[in-house]
């Protein structure tokens, strides 16, 4: 059907960025590895954080939408990385790297045509895997513009 067609388009380029959205990959393009653990002036975590916390509700969200014994994370806390922790840039590149798979994850169930988007999920009867697209799209997009104004806020453009 056409409009099936149309509407996992629009939720594809919504969980990629694009139109009205930066998307992940021009937000963290090039970032100096010397500001990872950066903390911008009256903000309490870095940008490695945001990152950590963007990977972590992604990963919770796919997690929800595929797994029949999902447990909830305990928010905030299991949410975001600990509050002193720090990066290297192996912990940068897999906090990147990890976001990017379950992105393309969530990619892939949407550009299924054998996924129901509208079906109650079985073990969540009151969610849709479209419900949970949207959720996850608006969350990103909301973190990456953060992220996009604590790189103009540090200068690591």
């Amino acid at each position: 059907m056409i409009s099936d067609q149309i509407v996992r388009q629009k939720l594809l380029a919504l969980l990629n960025g694009g139109n009205a959205h930066m998307s992940f990959e021009q937000a963290v393009a090039d970032f100096p590895a010397e500001h990872f653990n950066t903390h911008p002036v009256n903000v309490s975590y870095t940008p490695w954080h945001i990152l950590e916390h963007l990977r972590i509700a992604q990963w919770d969200i796919l997690d929800f939408i595929r797994n029949p014994d999902y447990i909830t994370l305990d928010w905030p806390r299991e949410y975001w990385p600990d509050p002193s922790s720090t990066a290297t840039q192996s912990q940068w590149d897999k906090t990147i790297n990890l976001f990017l798979d379950d992105a393309r994850s969530l990619g892939d169930l949407v550009s299924d045509p054998d996924t129901d988007l509208y079906a109650p999920i079985p073990h969540a009867p009151d969610y849709t895997i479209f419900r949970e697209i949207l959720v996850v799209s608006d969350h990103n997009a909301y973190h990456i513009g953060e992220f996009a104004i604590l790189r103009q806020v540090m200068g690591t453009w």
